[in-house]
């Protein structure tokens, strides 16, 4: 469900107790491990990651006023969601991903995860060590290479 709310604090705390938490916890992992070049902000209605116009003024292709999303949380009506567009833009890493997901032993499924977003109903259904490791290995720079190579495709 997309939020007309102008900041990340007040998304957050319209959200019932336990949405709050669990996503509170997901960005503390964000937050801890995300190059500082990225910003956080309030992107189509929901807790967005991205690299501000200031680092990457062309913006995102399918709307280039918006900056480039890197990733998001969100809580949507039947289930919380996570969007990691690195996973998404890279096959190599979306197998990665998977892989040390399945070692994690959390349930993961074609319901569970899609292209880019995972759904979830409670924090204690992710691997937050893996998603901080993803989180952590994509530099802005690495990432607009990764970007700049899809779209040219």
């Amino acid at each position: 469900m997309q939020s007309n709310v102008a900041t990340v604090d007040e998304y957050l705390e319209a959200l019932p107790e336990d949405r709050r938490e669990a996503l509170q916890q997901v960005r503390t992992v964000i937050l801890e491990n995300l190059d500082p070049t990225f910003e956080e902000g309030m992107q189509y209605g929901m807790v967005g990651y991205y690299i501000p116009h200031s680092v990457y003024p062309a913006g995102y292709h399918c709307d280039p006023k918006q900056p480039l999303p890197f990733a998001g949380m969100a809580s949507q009506k039947q289930h919380l969601s996570l969007y990691l567009s690195c996973v998404y833009g890279s096959e190599e890493e979306r197998a990665s991903f998977v892989e040390q997901w399945i070692a994690s032993g959390k349930k993961l499924t074609k319901s569970t995860m899609g292209k880019a977003c995972i759904r979830f109903k409670k924090v204690e259904d992710l691997p937050l060590d893996l998603i901080g490791k993803t989180i952590k290995r994509w530099t802005a720079k690495k990432y607009i290479a990764l970007y700049e190579g899809v779209i040219k495709r």
